[in-house]
């Protein structure tokens, strides 16, 4: 069996049942490199491993100050001698510590006090104080290397309030087996290269020496790199498929009025989906300041009671202004784009952008919904853009994410025509993941000044990974699980 030298080494110390800072100690090893060598041998049954939780005692607050001025008791003790009274401790005690100091003296039977007048019964120092000059020596004490009597004295300090900590560590002890402690005598250290550096290969030592042979069977620690979350992985590639497309990005404040999130989107103001048990809306302020409200307001108020001169009958009813102005917390990523739309000139055209970002809706929570949810929005705004070249542009996007994509028609309130990407997921089948079509004219018209296809799609981001991940239940993306975030694959 090869041994490395630090196994051999330990080996020869270890003849018993040892901490691994002893161990660390009489072999000169860093403790890193002890916990891994014992790891080694404990592979090859030469050594058992131990571990346990321990307590560790240390000084509180309370205790720092008790340990230079002795505890109330005690300084009560040293004032009144045999006998006394309550007068002795006036102006030497404050209030406090004569309360504290009597109730100890009392409790610990070390005296007694009636009619004003106090009687010491012992004066020999107790497990607690004891225990607190121990720790002012030490600092920390293991609680399992404590004496029963101050054991008894720890349980007393644990009543005062800050006097005492506990807190917790791990110990490691290791046992030498019997193959161990036969193998640690007969064993030798012989010096072989076990590492090829600069200075062994210039002086020509590789020459001479031995190399240590590499055990590729040996049991490693299992290792995880620094990753990103699976959530953010995705976001990153698609923010990577969209730039490499041609597209820009956008970005929109997560709280919203109910302008851009619903009246630009020619959603009328009785709509269910303004509800609020589908919308968040806020209690502070009540109304939010919108700009360039005014330059856009008759339009979409006229656009929403007549059509304008979109060619639309509109949804002929009176169009409120203060319900417009009510702030929420976006429901979806498209108010950024239809903000988007009012800084278009035709000149700026063709244009391509893309937002991702956080959108909010009062769902009930359950296996495939949540309140909140990343989403991903894009339009392309061209007057020669038609329905093939949205599919076409969906169809690459999907391929380029991995996915095998089909489409089906669909009705969207605020596009004609519109459609519902699918993709295939092995063992869940075909999954609908968004929705897509061409903006209304009473959408694009009042915003860009002029009518003019506007390609435009949007689709939620973590039923995609959840999915991809093999996972039941979109709560699991959330949940800080550190060993199935580290054991995630990164693809």
């Amino acid at each position: 069996m090869e041994l490395h030298p630090n196994e051999i080494k330990i080996l020869k110390v270890l003849r018993k049942r040892s901490k691994v800072d002893e161990i660390s100690r009489k072999t000169s090893l860093d403790l890193d490199a002890v916990n891994r060598t014992l790891s080694w041998l404990s592979t090859k049954g030469l050594v058992k491993i131990e571990e346990r939780i321990i307590e560790v005692v240390s000084l509180g607050k309370e205790g720092e100050i008790y340990v230079e001025t002795a505890l109330p008791e005690r300084r009560i003790i040293k004032i009144i001698g045999k006998h006394g009274d309550f007068q002795q401790l006036t102006g030497k005690l404050n209030k406090d510590e004569i309360t504290i100091g009597l109730g100890w003296l009392k409790r610990k039977n070390l005296g007694t006090f009636s009619k004003g007048k106090i009687k010491i019964l012992k004066k020999e120092k107790t497990g607690d104080e004891k225990l607190l000059e121990l720790l002012k020596k030490k600092g920390k004490i293991e609680v399992t290397d404590l004496t029963p009597e101050l054991k008894e004295g720890l349980q007393l300090l644990k009543r005062r309030k800050n006097v005492v900590k506990i807190s917790e560590k791990k110990m490691v002890w290791a046992i030498p087996t019997e193959k161990g402690l036969k193998t640690g005598k007969i064993a030798k250290v012989e010096k072989k290269i076990s590492q090829l550096t600069p200075q062994i290969i210039k002086t020509g030592k590789w020459r001479e020496g031995t190399f240590r042979p590499y055990d590729v069977d040996i049991f490693v620690k299992q290792e995880y790199s620094a990753k990103k979350h699976p959530l953010q992985r995705l976001i990153d590639r698609i923010r990577e498929i969209f730039i490499a497309m041609g597209f820009k990005e956008i970005k929109g404040p997560l709280v919203e009025s109910s302008f851009w999130n619903f009246d630009a989107l020619f959603v009328p103001q009785d709509h269910s989906a303004r509800d609020m048990h589908d919308t968040f809306y806020l209690k502070n302020p009540k109304h939010i300041e919108i700009p360039l409200f005014k330059k856009f307001k008759e339009r979409i108020r006229d656009t929403h009671e007549h059509g304008w001169t979109t060619g639309s009958t509109g949804w002929e009813y009176k169009w409120d202004e203060k319900l417009a102005k009510l702030p929420l917390m976006r429901t979806h990523t498209t108010a950024v784009t239809c903000k988007y739309l009012t800084q278009l000139k035709k000149k700026d055209l063709p244009a391509k952008v893309f937002c991702i970002g956080k959108t909010f809706r009062n769902e009930a929570i359950d296996y495939k919904h949540l309140p909140e949810f990343y989403q991903v929005e894009g339009i392309v705004v061209d007057e020669n853009a038609n329905f093939r070249n949205l599919l076409g542009i969906l169809d690459e996007f999907y391929h380029k994410m991995g996915f095998k994509v089909r489409f089906r028609p669909a009705f969207f309130p605020y596009t004609e025509m519109s459609v519902e990407p699918e993709i295939y997921i092995e063992k869940k089948g075909w999954i609908e993941l968004g929705g897509a079509g061409i903006f209304r004219p009473e959408v694009v018209k009042p915003l860009l000044g002029f009518d003019c296809p506007v390609l435009a799609w949007g689709l939620g981001l973590d039923r995609v990974v959840a999915l991809s991940l093999g996972l039941d239940d979109i709560r699991d993306l959330y949940i800080s699980d550190m060993d199935w975030l580290r054991k995630s694959g990164i693809v």
